[in-house]
């Protein structure tokens, strides 16, 4: 007989994954999910059920990995928040399961999970398609994605100026004093992202914040937010003159309004560049249009509950 499943709070998740460890799990797991190879990952595109008088969604994200023996699924309730509004615009549960009974091994707190594992794919995206000796990096948000995405960034990369931009001054001032380092506040998008190697859009619009003619020629933009398909935040322009990439090509075609209403053409998957099957084109202008995947938080599980059950403190 199966036990009880254990619980992994925030702070015991936070203090188990790395994103040393977790980089190479998901280069992995994104080069297995673009083979196509059902032994190698199941994963439908997100499922939704509507939350209309609290203007959001909860959102199902069931991964199995037969040859990896994991079987886990993410619930995640994602919001349209008010600008001031104190209430989480996400939050999010993972549950992890035997394959083989059926059981619940484990329910982890979904916040640190979403926030490392979004942050190390992007950063993955921006290794394959960032241009060799970067030095500037914007980011576009002060939330807890904008603080996961700078502290994976300037761990693997060596930039020598950060700019962060939020829908306040104040927010951004707060936000880099939080931080420290090279970062500097910025009173507009414009101004963040002038002459930038690397932009990051983190941010809870519904509408475009970064366009094209801001944009430096040969730039890389990794689009994190804007996660349903009426919601943008990046304009006609860069969407029509930049090469796409995305986590999943059926997840952007279904989701992303960044990719539906420009019409923009997806040219790849990150895994297709992972498994040396479509190019990285480096010397363009490059949008990673980051849906989040089932699959990378069934592998941040995995790590997490390994991690766990090899505490000698939890035997």
């Amino acid at each position: 007989m199966a036990g009880p499943p254990v619980i992994i709070w925030e702070q015991e998740v936070e203090r188990l994954l790395r994103y040393r460890d977790l980089i190479p799990r998901l280069e992995e797991a994104l080069g297995k999910f673009s083979t196509r190879d059902s032994a190698e990952v199941i994963q439908p595109v997100r499922s939704t059920v509507p939350l209309q008088k609290h203007s959001g969604f909860l959102g199902l994200m069931p991964t199995y990995m037969e040859n990896d023996g994991v079987l886990s699924t993410k619930l995640v309730c994602f919001y349209k928040r008010e600008a001031g509004s104190s209430l989480p615009g996400v939050q999010a549960t993972v549950v992890l399961l035997d394959p083989q009974y059926g059981n619940v091994k484990a329910v982890m707190d979904g916040e640190v999970i979403t926030a490392m594992r979004t942050a190390a794919v992007s950063a993955i995206s921006a290794k394959l398609l960032m241009r060799p000796g970067a030095e500037v990096l914007a980011i576009l948000g002060t939330g807890k994605q904008a603080l996961s995405h700078y502290n994976v960034f300037t761990e693997i990369f060596s930039f020598k100026e950060v700019r962060v931009c939020g829908r306040t001054m104040e927010g951004a001032e707060r936000f880099v004093r939080s931080v420290g380092g090279a970062a500097r506040a910025c009173g507009s998008v414009e101004e963040a992202v002038r002459g930038a190697d690397a932009i990051v859009t983190v941010t809870l619009s519904t509408e475009p914040v970064l366009f094209g003619q801001w944009v430096k020629p040969g730039a890389h933009v990794a689009a994190v937010g804007a996660c349903r398909p009426d919601w943008r935040e990046l304009d006609d322009e860069l969407m029509k003159t930049a090469v796409v990439y995305a986590d999943s090509r059926d997840g952007a075609m279904a989701e992303s309004g960044d990719v539906i209403l420009s019409g923009a053409e997806v040219f790849a998957e990150l895994g297709d560049v992972i498994n040396g099957t479509k190019p990285a084109h480096r010397e363009k202008t490059t949008v990673f249009k980051s849906l989040g995947m089932g699959v990378e938080d069934a592998v941040s599980a995995k790590l997490v509950f390994d991690r766990w059950t090899s505490t000698s403190s939890h035997l």
